[in-house]
């Protein structure tokens, strides 16, 4: 499977915009987070994001199609965050975050350490990470009686 990554400019916030509320309304609808939802965000929010100095969002294509997005966010002391990464349901399951993962740890390849979180509760994508190698770091955040925030850290050499 053909993986590239385009970086993203003003001009694909929409295409952004679409594919994060297609990706996470889903678990809007299941966890009712309607304060911190992806599939709550207006698209000003992602111009916003797209317009930050410290921040990268890619398209990731399969194929030449566009099948998610990632953002990256640079921190301080070589600090990296992934927040959010999406692939669109029809495309799950299919190594493309994996493969991804492996593509932003390369490019980024000064990164000393990198974070993310996640929902507790989707052990499917915790498992994932996990198995990329990121561990929790005991900091949870709880959104409501059906969800919580997981933080994970994966620390390179």
């Amino acid at each position: 499977m053909d993986i590239t990554l385009f970086k993203s400019s003003l001009n694909e916030a929409s295409i952004i915009h679409e594919m994060q509320i297609k990706t996470f309304m889903p678990f809007l609808n299941k966890y009712q987070d309607y304060e911190t939802s992806p599939a709550n965000e207006t698209v000003e929010r992602t111009i916003d994001r797209l317009n930050q100095s410290f921040t990268e969002y890619y398209l990731i294509k399969s194929s030449d199609l566009n099948v998610g997005a990632i953002r990256i966010v640079r921190k301080e002391n070589k600090a990296y965050r992934v927040s959010p990464i999406f692939i669109l349901p029809e495309h799950q399951g299919k190594g493309i975050a994996q493969r991804v993962f492996s593509m932003i740890e390369d490019k980024y390849n000064d990164a000393r350490v990198w974070e993310l979180d996640s929902i507790l509760q989707e052990q499917g994508n915790c498992y994932l990470y996990e198995k990329l190698g990121y561990q929790k770091t005991g900091e949870t955040k709880h959104i409501n009686d059906k969800m919580t925030i997981v933080f994970y850290e994966k620390t390179l050499m």
